[in-house]
This record gives C-alpha cells, structure tokens and sequence, in this order.
C-alpha cells in the first residue's frame, strides 16, 4: 500500500507529529482497504477550527478533527481520500485532560479522522461501538494504549 500525506501546519504548535509517524498512523488505519492514497492534513490553531466546524458542522467552537472527504464524481478512480483538519491546541489540551501522552493522542485523531475518510462514523451506539472498536485495534496494533481506556500504558 502507498499512502501519500500532504502536511500543512498553519499553527504553532508544541509537539506536531513528524510526516512519517503521520503516514504510519494513516496507514494503519486504511488497514489495507486501498491499494494507493491520497491524503491532505491541515494541523490549525483554535480560530481556524472554530470557523470550519461552524462553517461545516453548524457547532461553535473548535474541535480535535474534522474529515472531509474526496466525493467528485471522476471519469476514472483516483486515489484522493480527502482532507483532515486536526486542531493542534485542542488535541495537546485533550491530551493532558485524558492523561495520554500527547504523541497517543494525535496517533489517535489521526487514526479516528482517516477512518471517518473511509465512511466510518459515531452518530448511532452501534455504529460508534464499530468505530471506536477498529481505533482500539488499530492503536493497539501500533503499540498505543486503548484509546477509550482510563489508564495510559508505555507506548511503544
């Protein structure tokens, strides 16, 4: 499999993850479902994700991630997934609120906002019961503590 991530960092941020563990996060969460990806991530400062989710979710405030993805109608497949939007002062706050290490925790919106990418949702238990069941398989897989879980192991 090959994923392709564009990263932008439109913030500052204290401890943004290096394009290479962002790759392996979204790798593992595509868990072998595309051959080829494409992948775009914005890392934004508060204002920046306040204004998209309410632009685009009609909730005020920022929050951890928002996922867009590629829908165009195209005359051959392409291997364009979408957008992911992870706000970097809400994810290192969450972090510290959850007591994770703040490289779990953006492994974490990483793996979550990929996975709504691929359809994935949390709108009904049993849909949110699947999804937070895969983001456990897969962070554990990547050597991550469980990310419902209310303790915080060594990660590896």
């Amino acid at each position: 499999m090959t994923i392709s991530i564009d990263i932008q960092m439109a913030c500052s941020s204290e401890e943004p993850p290096d394009e290479d563990s962002m790759q392996r996060w979204a790798s593992a969460a595509l868990r072998g479902e595309r051959e080829t990806a494409e992948l775009s991530v914005r890392i934004v400062d508060i204002d920046e994700s306040a204004e998209l989710n309410q632009q685009y979710r009609g909730k005020s405030g920022p929050t951890n991630v928002l996922s867009f993805p590629f829908d165009a109608v195209t005359p051959e497949p392409l291997p364009i997934l979408g957008d992911l939007v992870i706000c970097a002062p809400v994810v290192e706050a969450e972090a510290v609120q959850q007591n994770k290490s703040s490289r779990a925790h953006w492994a974490h919106m990483t793996v979550h906002g990929v996975l709504h990418l691929l359809g994935y949702d949390h709108i009904d238990d049993s849909d949110a019961e699947l999804m937070e069941r895969l983001e456990t398989e897969i962070l554990l897989g990547l050597g991550f503590p469980a990310p419902y879980a209310d303790t915080n192991l060594q990660e590896q």
